[in-house]
């Protein structure tokens, strides 16, 4: 592990896999930097694999007041640890931040989003524009656990019965722990139901990446936005049910991808 200092000064705590061209994974609401651990390790023989927590969770400390551009300044950071410029592999709420730090003009150079919740889909869930300020307020009144059940339905649309059922089982304290974090993910999806316009005009080769087996609105999401990306492609990845990453079929469309671009 290494770390490195954002512009604001929070540290965020890094690892380094692999050796050659660098790729930066940024992980989702509820992920810790091991969530990406076994796509590195697919990844590592040919590519140098950064994997960070985010802000507010893991080993990263934060600063307040938040802002969705401190964590763009937080992976520019990680990026800059390993080159000039880096692809970026982006999953859930985090591939929504690594489109907007495209579209901010960071040292991106190719970008691979994976199942990002856009609310895109016909009918697809569609979090409700004051949600961040609620989970804040439950932080603040020391009710983390209120904040990871409420986001859970009210934000991802889990049933009710589900959550219950999670907060009884072991993961429910790793959650709570990095309940803060999940304000600033449920203000990234708030703030970006759909991609603003300049998030449709990245520059950098583009790949649009879902799950065949993943939930239908984040598959039509993904489509739909890769659609409105003018140079980007969407991926149908095999696997990948229930909004997850199937590391070995990721790994090879993400190779299949750079091969081909290499040869256009």
């Amino acid at each position: 592990m290494y770390t490195v200092t954002s512009s604001d000064g929070t540290t965020i705590a890094c690892e380094r896999v692999g050796s050659g061209p660098p790729l930066v994974i940024v992980t989702g609401v509820f992920n810790l930097r091991s969530v990406g651990s076994d796509l590195a390790a697919e990844l590592a023989s040919d590519h140098t694999v950064v994997l960070y927590d985010r802000r507010a969770r893991g080993d990263s400390t934060d600063t307040r007041p938040y802002a969705v551009e401190r964590e763009v300044e937080d992976l520019q950071a990680v990026i800059a640890s390993v080159g000039d410029s880096a692809a970026v592999f982006g999953f859930s709420s985090g591939a929504i931040l690594a489109l907007k730090a495209a579209a901010d003009r960071s040292s991106i150079n190719h970008l691979f989003l994976y199942e990002p919740p856009f609310a895109l889909s016909t009918g697809g869930p569609l979090p409700p524009p004051d949600l961040p300020a609620t989970l804040q307020a439950m932080y603040d009144d020391g009710r983390p656990g209120d904040v990871v059940a409420t986001h859970q339905i009210r934000g991802i649309g889990l049933p009710e019965a589900m959550v219950e059922g999670l907060r009884r089982s072991p993961v429910w304290p790793g959650l709570e722990a990095m309940a803060q974090s999940v304000v600033y993910d449920a203000t990234i999806t708030t703030t970006y139901p759909s991609p603003m316009p300049a998030m449709t005009q990245v520059a950098q080769p583009t790949a649009v990446l879902y799950g065949v087996d993943t939930w239908p609105a984040l598959a039509e999401s993904a489509q739909r936005l890769a659609g409105l990306i003018g140079i980007a492609r969407s991926v149908p990845v095999p696997g990948g049910a229930n909004h997850t990453i199937p590391p070995a079929a990721t790994a090879a469309a993400i190779r299949t991808v750079e091969n081909e671009e290499q040869q256009q």
